[in-house]
């Protein structure tokens, strides 16, 4: 997904470790306090993320349920981006898919491992919906460390996945999923500068799932 692998998509939660001196002084009652909110706030976080999950789709997304159903799970990345110049950037990264909120969406995190250049590894998610009144699935891209959001909209074409939207400088894009087994998938980032006469490979994924 755009912007996982660019050093310049359910499931993240940030634990903020608080440091402490060793000169820093700390009462019993000031201990209990502490660790008693953060027993608090590990709670809270886990029933958010245990309301937020659903085992299964809703009943009411019917047959259309089959088009990302069968990625869920977590998978193994190998990210490629096509620079300007011609050569290629790889990343190892993974990918998680499951579905969320009753299961009227799926939801699924595109991690890139941190590399030689960029120790902080990238993260970003995906919201995907079908719409039942337009017939399509409506997808919702967002990786807030480089403050990017882009839309999407579209489903099953023969045996692929096609999604159409529009990047954040107004260009047409489209990514497909195909090649699509039971323990692989291919992932492509195309964008057109012709409206969508001719498209150019920008981004180029293989995904291996993780076993057991």
């Amino acid at each position: 997904m755009r912007r996982i692998g660019r050093s310049p998509p359910l499931f993240l939660v940030t634990l903020v470790t608080l440091a402490i001196t060793s000169s820093a002084q700390v009462s019993p009652q000031q201990g209990t306090r502490e660790q008693t909110e953060e027993r608090l706030a590990k709670s809270t976080r886990e029933a958010m993320i245990k309301l937020l999950g659903s085992p299964n789709a809703n009943p009411s997304i019917g047959e259309e349920a089959k088009t990302f159903d069968r990625l869920v799970g977590t998978w193994d990345a190998d990210f490629a981006f096509r620079r300007a110049d011609g050569s290629v950037l790889h990343k190892k990264g993974e990918l998680l898919f499951g579905w969320v909120m009753d299961g009227h969406a799926i939801q699924d995190l595109w991690i890139g491992y941190p590399t030689e250049g960029q120790k902080e590894r990238t993260i970003g998610t995906t919201i995907r919906f079908f719409d039942t009144a337009l017939k399509q699935w409506r997808v919702i891209f967002v990786n807030p460390q480089f403050n990017y959001v882009v839309t999407a909209q579209g489903g099953r074409e023969g045996d692929r996945i096609v999604l159409h939207g529009r990047d954040t400088d107004g260009l047409p894009i489209r990514w497909t999923f195909s090649e699509m087994k039971p323990d692989s998938f291919h992932w492509q980032g195309e964008k057109s500068h012709d409206g969508g006469k001719t498209w150019k490979l920008e981004e180029d994924h293989h995904m291996k799932r993780r076993s057991a």
